[in-house]
């Protein structure tokens, strides 16, 4: 099964080291990171989840759930939770999904036979409100990924989803973004009665609404 942007996210059932869950009724109506690991007590996989869970004040602020998952047992979750403390820094202080039976690998796409039968990628999936896909990354189990950088598309997502605007390259929360072309300039000057700055008539710069820079 692939997901593709805009697909509701299927609904499970699984055992976490946080105990069972149901996905849907966990969420909620928040944000959701749903995040695959090729396999625990791997060295690339330790330092994301450590990483992940030193960040935790940062989603909470931005009202975004996160959840791990691997192929292994929760059993085998909790002796790689020590490590990820001991090396870390920080204990793991979200849900990890044991996926032996590969049932939520399967449903969410997470296995590339390509790279391996058997182990999950490093996709990423964030999950809006509404339960549909709102992002999706995958990396080769070689590389890790930036978390900095999925806060940072957090942000836009937020943002976009609240305002008839887009953000532009290497855009970070305070700073200027465009308006979308589907608004009209009357529209515009309803919906953003400073102004803008106009480099190109389809390229309207305009300060991030709600921003106190």
């Amino acid at each position: 099964m692939t997901l593709r942007l805009g697909d509701t996210a299927p609904n499970f059932q699984a055992d976490t080291t946080h105990g069972p869950i149901d996905f849907y009724q966990w969420k909620g109506d928040s944000w959701a990171i749903l995040f695959s690991h090729p396999k625990d007590f791997t060295p690339v996989c330790t330092t994301e989840l450590g990483y992940t869970a030193k960040l935790k004040p940062e989603f909470e602020r931005r009202g975004v759930k996160v959840l791990g998952l691997s192929v292994d047992p929760v059993e085998s979750h909790h002796r790689w939770e020590k490590d990820i403390e001991e090396t870390q820094g920080t204990a793991v202080n979200f849900p990890v999904i044991g996926d032996a039976d590969r049932k939520v690998s399967e449903l969410y796409g997470l296995i590339h036979p390509n790279a391996s039968d058997t182990l999950t990628v490093r996709s990423v999936y964030v999950i809006g409100p509404d339960n549909k896909v709102k992002l999706s990354i995958t990396y080769p189990a070689s590389t890790g990924r930036n978390f900095d950088e999925i806060l940072r598309v957090i942000d836009s997502l937020q943002l976009t989803s609240q305002h008839k605007v887009a953000t532009p390259v290497n855009w970070r929360d305070g700073q200027d973004v465009i308006i979308v072309p589907s608004v009209s300039d009357d529209e515009a000057r309803e919906r953003f009665p400073d102004g803008w700055k106009t480099v190109k008539p389809y390229l309207r710069l305009v300060p991030q609404p709600g921003s106190k820079g």
